[in-house]
């Protein structure tokens, strides 16, 4: 599923080798000076077409610049801007080097796909790798050339407001969906103008911070490390990334930034990774704030040791290295070693050939924000629409002949939908869910919009002031409800209240939303509740009392059309959870690929001596890889053959019948447990999925092969190993199934 990386060809070989000989070439020219400032990357500073700055740091950067003493810049946009930023690299310092210009490419570049977690909703690989290819030829055209994405970190904590961000909890999806990423944005041809450098982050761990609290400390074992964490950053390397981004957090005691095991270990060594390592942004002096380097100039030269290539935002290699170097406290190897990685992929992307690729600006007009993007963007965001719930078949809704009500601040919001981490995108672009609906003006709406939700503007600030106090709006939309025929009601959290250092305690619905609810509930049972949101929920009411509920996330540009089509049947839902949805933040981290105990189940009546909770069950409200459909589908004759011995492979073979009278798409989803092993595993691992059509009444026999990578594991010394024994094998549409058929695996 998705490609794998192939062996290079011949010519490629050729390539390499040319590239490496002028690499060499040019590094036998460089002064020291001149090699750090390869390593030093620079915000944006300035109006690269405007004057140029007076004095201050500004003013010092520019110098910097112009002597040849930055080898990137990022958050510079623009054909035109870059274009200037790069005659100046290019036309003024002594050797000519062109600069990487970078930017935060997270989910489109000014046209908004779904956040990251929405798409990994979808299921769909080559919808995502679309996804991230049509935001590369939009960010390429404003002179963009790399990326810092895709986040391929694991995390199962939802008070982390990153998990937006990423794929969710499960390290083969999570792996899948790096690759698919990484070979959207790059492409297939490294020199092509409109490829986007990708970067795999963060390394490594960052998504199992403590408590679920951004930047906090994390406490991980071997075995969840290698086969939990360090799988999608495996894909990604092994898929051709060429940049790795360092994590902000420390792993047991030594801040990941100076991690020599993990990156010149098994990222450089291991791995044979032959790109080049950047800092987070300012994450190699935040290692004086961890209590682990006493100075910045410890702070560089730890940085340096451990591999980190380019320091982002610091200052400390353009201040620090060279002394570093002279005091033989760095070695000159060390340095070369960094700078030979950065160079090389300077011409991987042919920018010594043709320095301007990515700086036309009529070019640019063409794409930004063009219905091409636009297109693309909704139909990634039909695909990631989830429905958690759907009793008495409420969905889809009549196109005409019902009366509807409108509730929620929600629903009339342009700015949300965009989510977080869409830094490019126009404030108020998105098109609202009411905006959406009016593509369908024979119903008879009641639109109320209220109680307001958000306090001031909705802008990128700080803090999300969420309404707790102003019921004005309540009466409303209780009268509006009371005269509906069906209420459809849009809560859930704005675009800014998840993301970077987004971090919550509570995982309800924010401010008065939940009583709002409540409130409409008494006059109108009817409801569909769509949810906006960039985290999983706790919903336990919500799941109790309302018939209908859609999980929509923050779609993007295109949200109220996507939600609208599905709304009315014009697009059925096929999305699955890529995350569990607690039903109380108490449970949390809560994931389906948890280890039993040795006391894992209730041993009998009245017994309290077993795993649980007093006043919560274990499990889910919505478990990994749920998700509804107005199709109805069943799964019949489970069969498993295993010719491991013969020829290393296990088959597995499940008939899916559609019993309903609509076409639906469903994500059929394999899953193994490793009974007894030389290392505990987990209950459940998803080792196989396929996304299918089928046609109303008609049935598939979906075929999957397992082969000793999705049967081994990574022992607590990073040793991949397959061993003997019984394994549970099932097939079904979300992780809760039951593993009905056993093998006995001999090899």
């Amino acid at each position: 599923m998705g490609r794998t990386q192939s062996s290079p060809d011949p010519a490629q070989l050729e390539q390499r080798d040319l590239i490496d000989d002028r690499v060499d070439q040019l590094m036998a020219r460089m002064t020291l000076t001149e090699k750090v400032g390869q390593m030093n990357q620079y915000n944006g500073f300035m109006d690269f077409t405007g004057p140029q700055p007076a004095g201050g740091d500004a003013a010092n950067k520019y110098k910097h610049l112009r002597e040849g003493r930055v080898g990137s810049m990022l958050n510079v946009t623009g054909a035109d801007n870059v274009r200037a930023l790069q005659k100046i690299a290019v036309e003024e310092t002594r050797l000519g080097i062109p600069l990487l210009i970078g930017f935060d490419v997270i989910h489109g570049f000014q046209t908004q796909s779904p956040i990251p977690l929405a798409e990994s909703a979808s299921w769909d690989l080559e919808a995502i790798e679309k996804s991230a290819r049509m935001a590369a030829i939009e960010a390429t055209s404003a002179g963009i050339n790399w990326t810092f994405a895709p986040m391929v970190d694991i995390s199962r904590d939802a008070r982390w407001g990153r998990v937006m961000e990423g794929a969710g909890e499960d390290p083969y999806l999570g792996s899948k969906i790096a690759v698919a990423r990484v070979n959207g944005f790059q492409g297939d041809d490294l020199s092509d103008r409109t490829t986007l450098l990708a970067t795999a982050k963060h390394f490594a761990a960052y998504g199992l911070a403590e408590s679920g609290r951004d930047y906090n400390t994390v406490d991980v074992g071997a075995n969840t490390m290698n086969n939990i964490v360090l799988p999608p950053f495996k894909a990604a390397s092994d898929a051709g990334v060429r940049t790795f981004m360092n994590a902000f957090n420390e792993i047991n005691g030594i801040p990941a930034t100076a991690h020599q095991e993990l990156v010149m270990g098994t990222l450089k060594k291991d791995w044979n990774f032959k790109g080049f390592v950047v800092s987070d942004w300012g994450s190699i002096t935040e290692m004086q704030a961890h209590g682990y380097a006493p100075s910045g100039t410890e702070a560089a030269r730890m940085a340096v040791h451990a591999g980190s290539d380019m320091d982002m935002e610091s200052h400390l290699y353009i201040n620090e290295l060279e002394q570093l170097v002279l005091q033989h406290k760095v070695s000159m190897a060390q340095v070369d070693d960094a700078v030979r990685r950065i160079l090389r992929t300077k011409f991987e992307l042919g920018l010594f050939d043709d320095p301007y690729k990515y700086t036309d600006a009529a070019y640019e007009a063409t794409i930004r924000d063009s219905q091409q993007m636009h297109d693309a963007s909704l139909d990634m965001a039909k695909k990631s629409i989830v429905l958690l719930k759907n009793d008495n078949d409420l969905l889809p809704l009549p196109k005409s002949g019902k009366k509807i009500a409108v509730i929620g601040a929600l629903a009339g919001d342009k700015n949300s939908p965009l989510g977080s981490w869409r830094i490019a995108a126009v404030d108020d672009s998105a098109v609202s869910l009411l905006e959406g609906l009016k593509a369908y003006p024979d119903n008879d709406y009641q639109i109320k919009l209220g109680p307001k939700l958000i306090d001031g503007p909705a802008q990128f600030i700080t803090e999300i002031k969420i309404n707790a106090t102003d019921r004005s709006g309540f009466d409303d939309a209780v009268s509006a409800a009371t005269n509906a025929d069906i209420v459809v009601m849009m809560l859930g959290e704005p675009g800014f209240m998840s993301g970077e250092g987004r971090s919550r305690v509570n995982l309800g619905l924010p401010g008065l939303q939940q009583e709002l609810l409540e409130a409409v509930h008494e006059r109108n049972k009817n409801i569909v509740l769509i949810l906006e949101n960039g985290r999983p929920l706790t919903l336990p009411w919500a799941d109790e009392h309302v018939p209908a509920i859609l999980e929509t996330w923050h779609l993007g540009s295109q949200s109220g059309h996507a939600i609208a089509q599905t709304l009315f049947g014009d697009n059925n839902p096929s999305g699955k959870l890529p995350m569990s949805f607690p039903r109380n933040v108490g449970q949390v981290p809560i994931y389906y690929n948890y280890k039993n105990t040795g006391r894992p189940s209730l041993p009998g009546p009245d017994v309290v001596f077993w795993s649980h909770y007093q006043d919560e069950e274990n499990t889910p409200l919505y478990p990994f890889g749920h998700g509804l459909s107005y199709s109805s589908f069943t799964y019949d004759n489970l069969e498993v053959v295993s010719r491991f011995r013969e020829s290393g492979t296990v088959h597995v073979s499940v008939q899916v019948t559609n019993t309903s009278d609509l076409p639906g798409e469903e994500v059929v989803q394999l899953y193994i447990k490793d009974e007894f092993a030389s290392v505990t595993r987990p209950v459940k691992e998803l080792k196989g999925f396929e996304k299918i059509l089928v046609a109303p009444g008609q049935s598939q026999t979906v075929r999957f092969e397992l082969t000793s990578l999705e049967l081994g594991f990574y022992d607590n010394q990073g040793n991949w190993l397959v061993e003997d024994g019984s394994f549970l094998i099932g097939v079904g549409g979300s992780s809760d199934i039951e593993l009905s058929e056993r093998i006995m695996l001999a090899q």
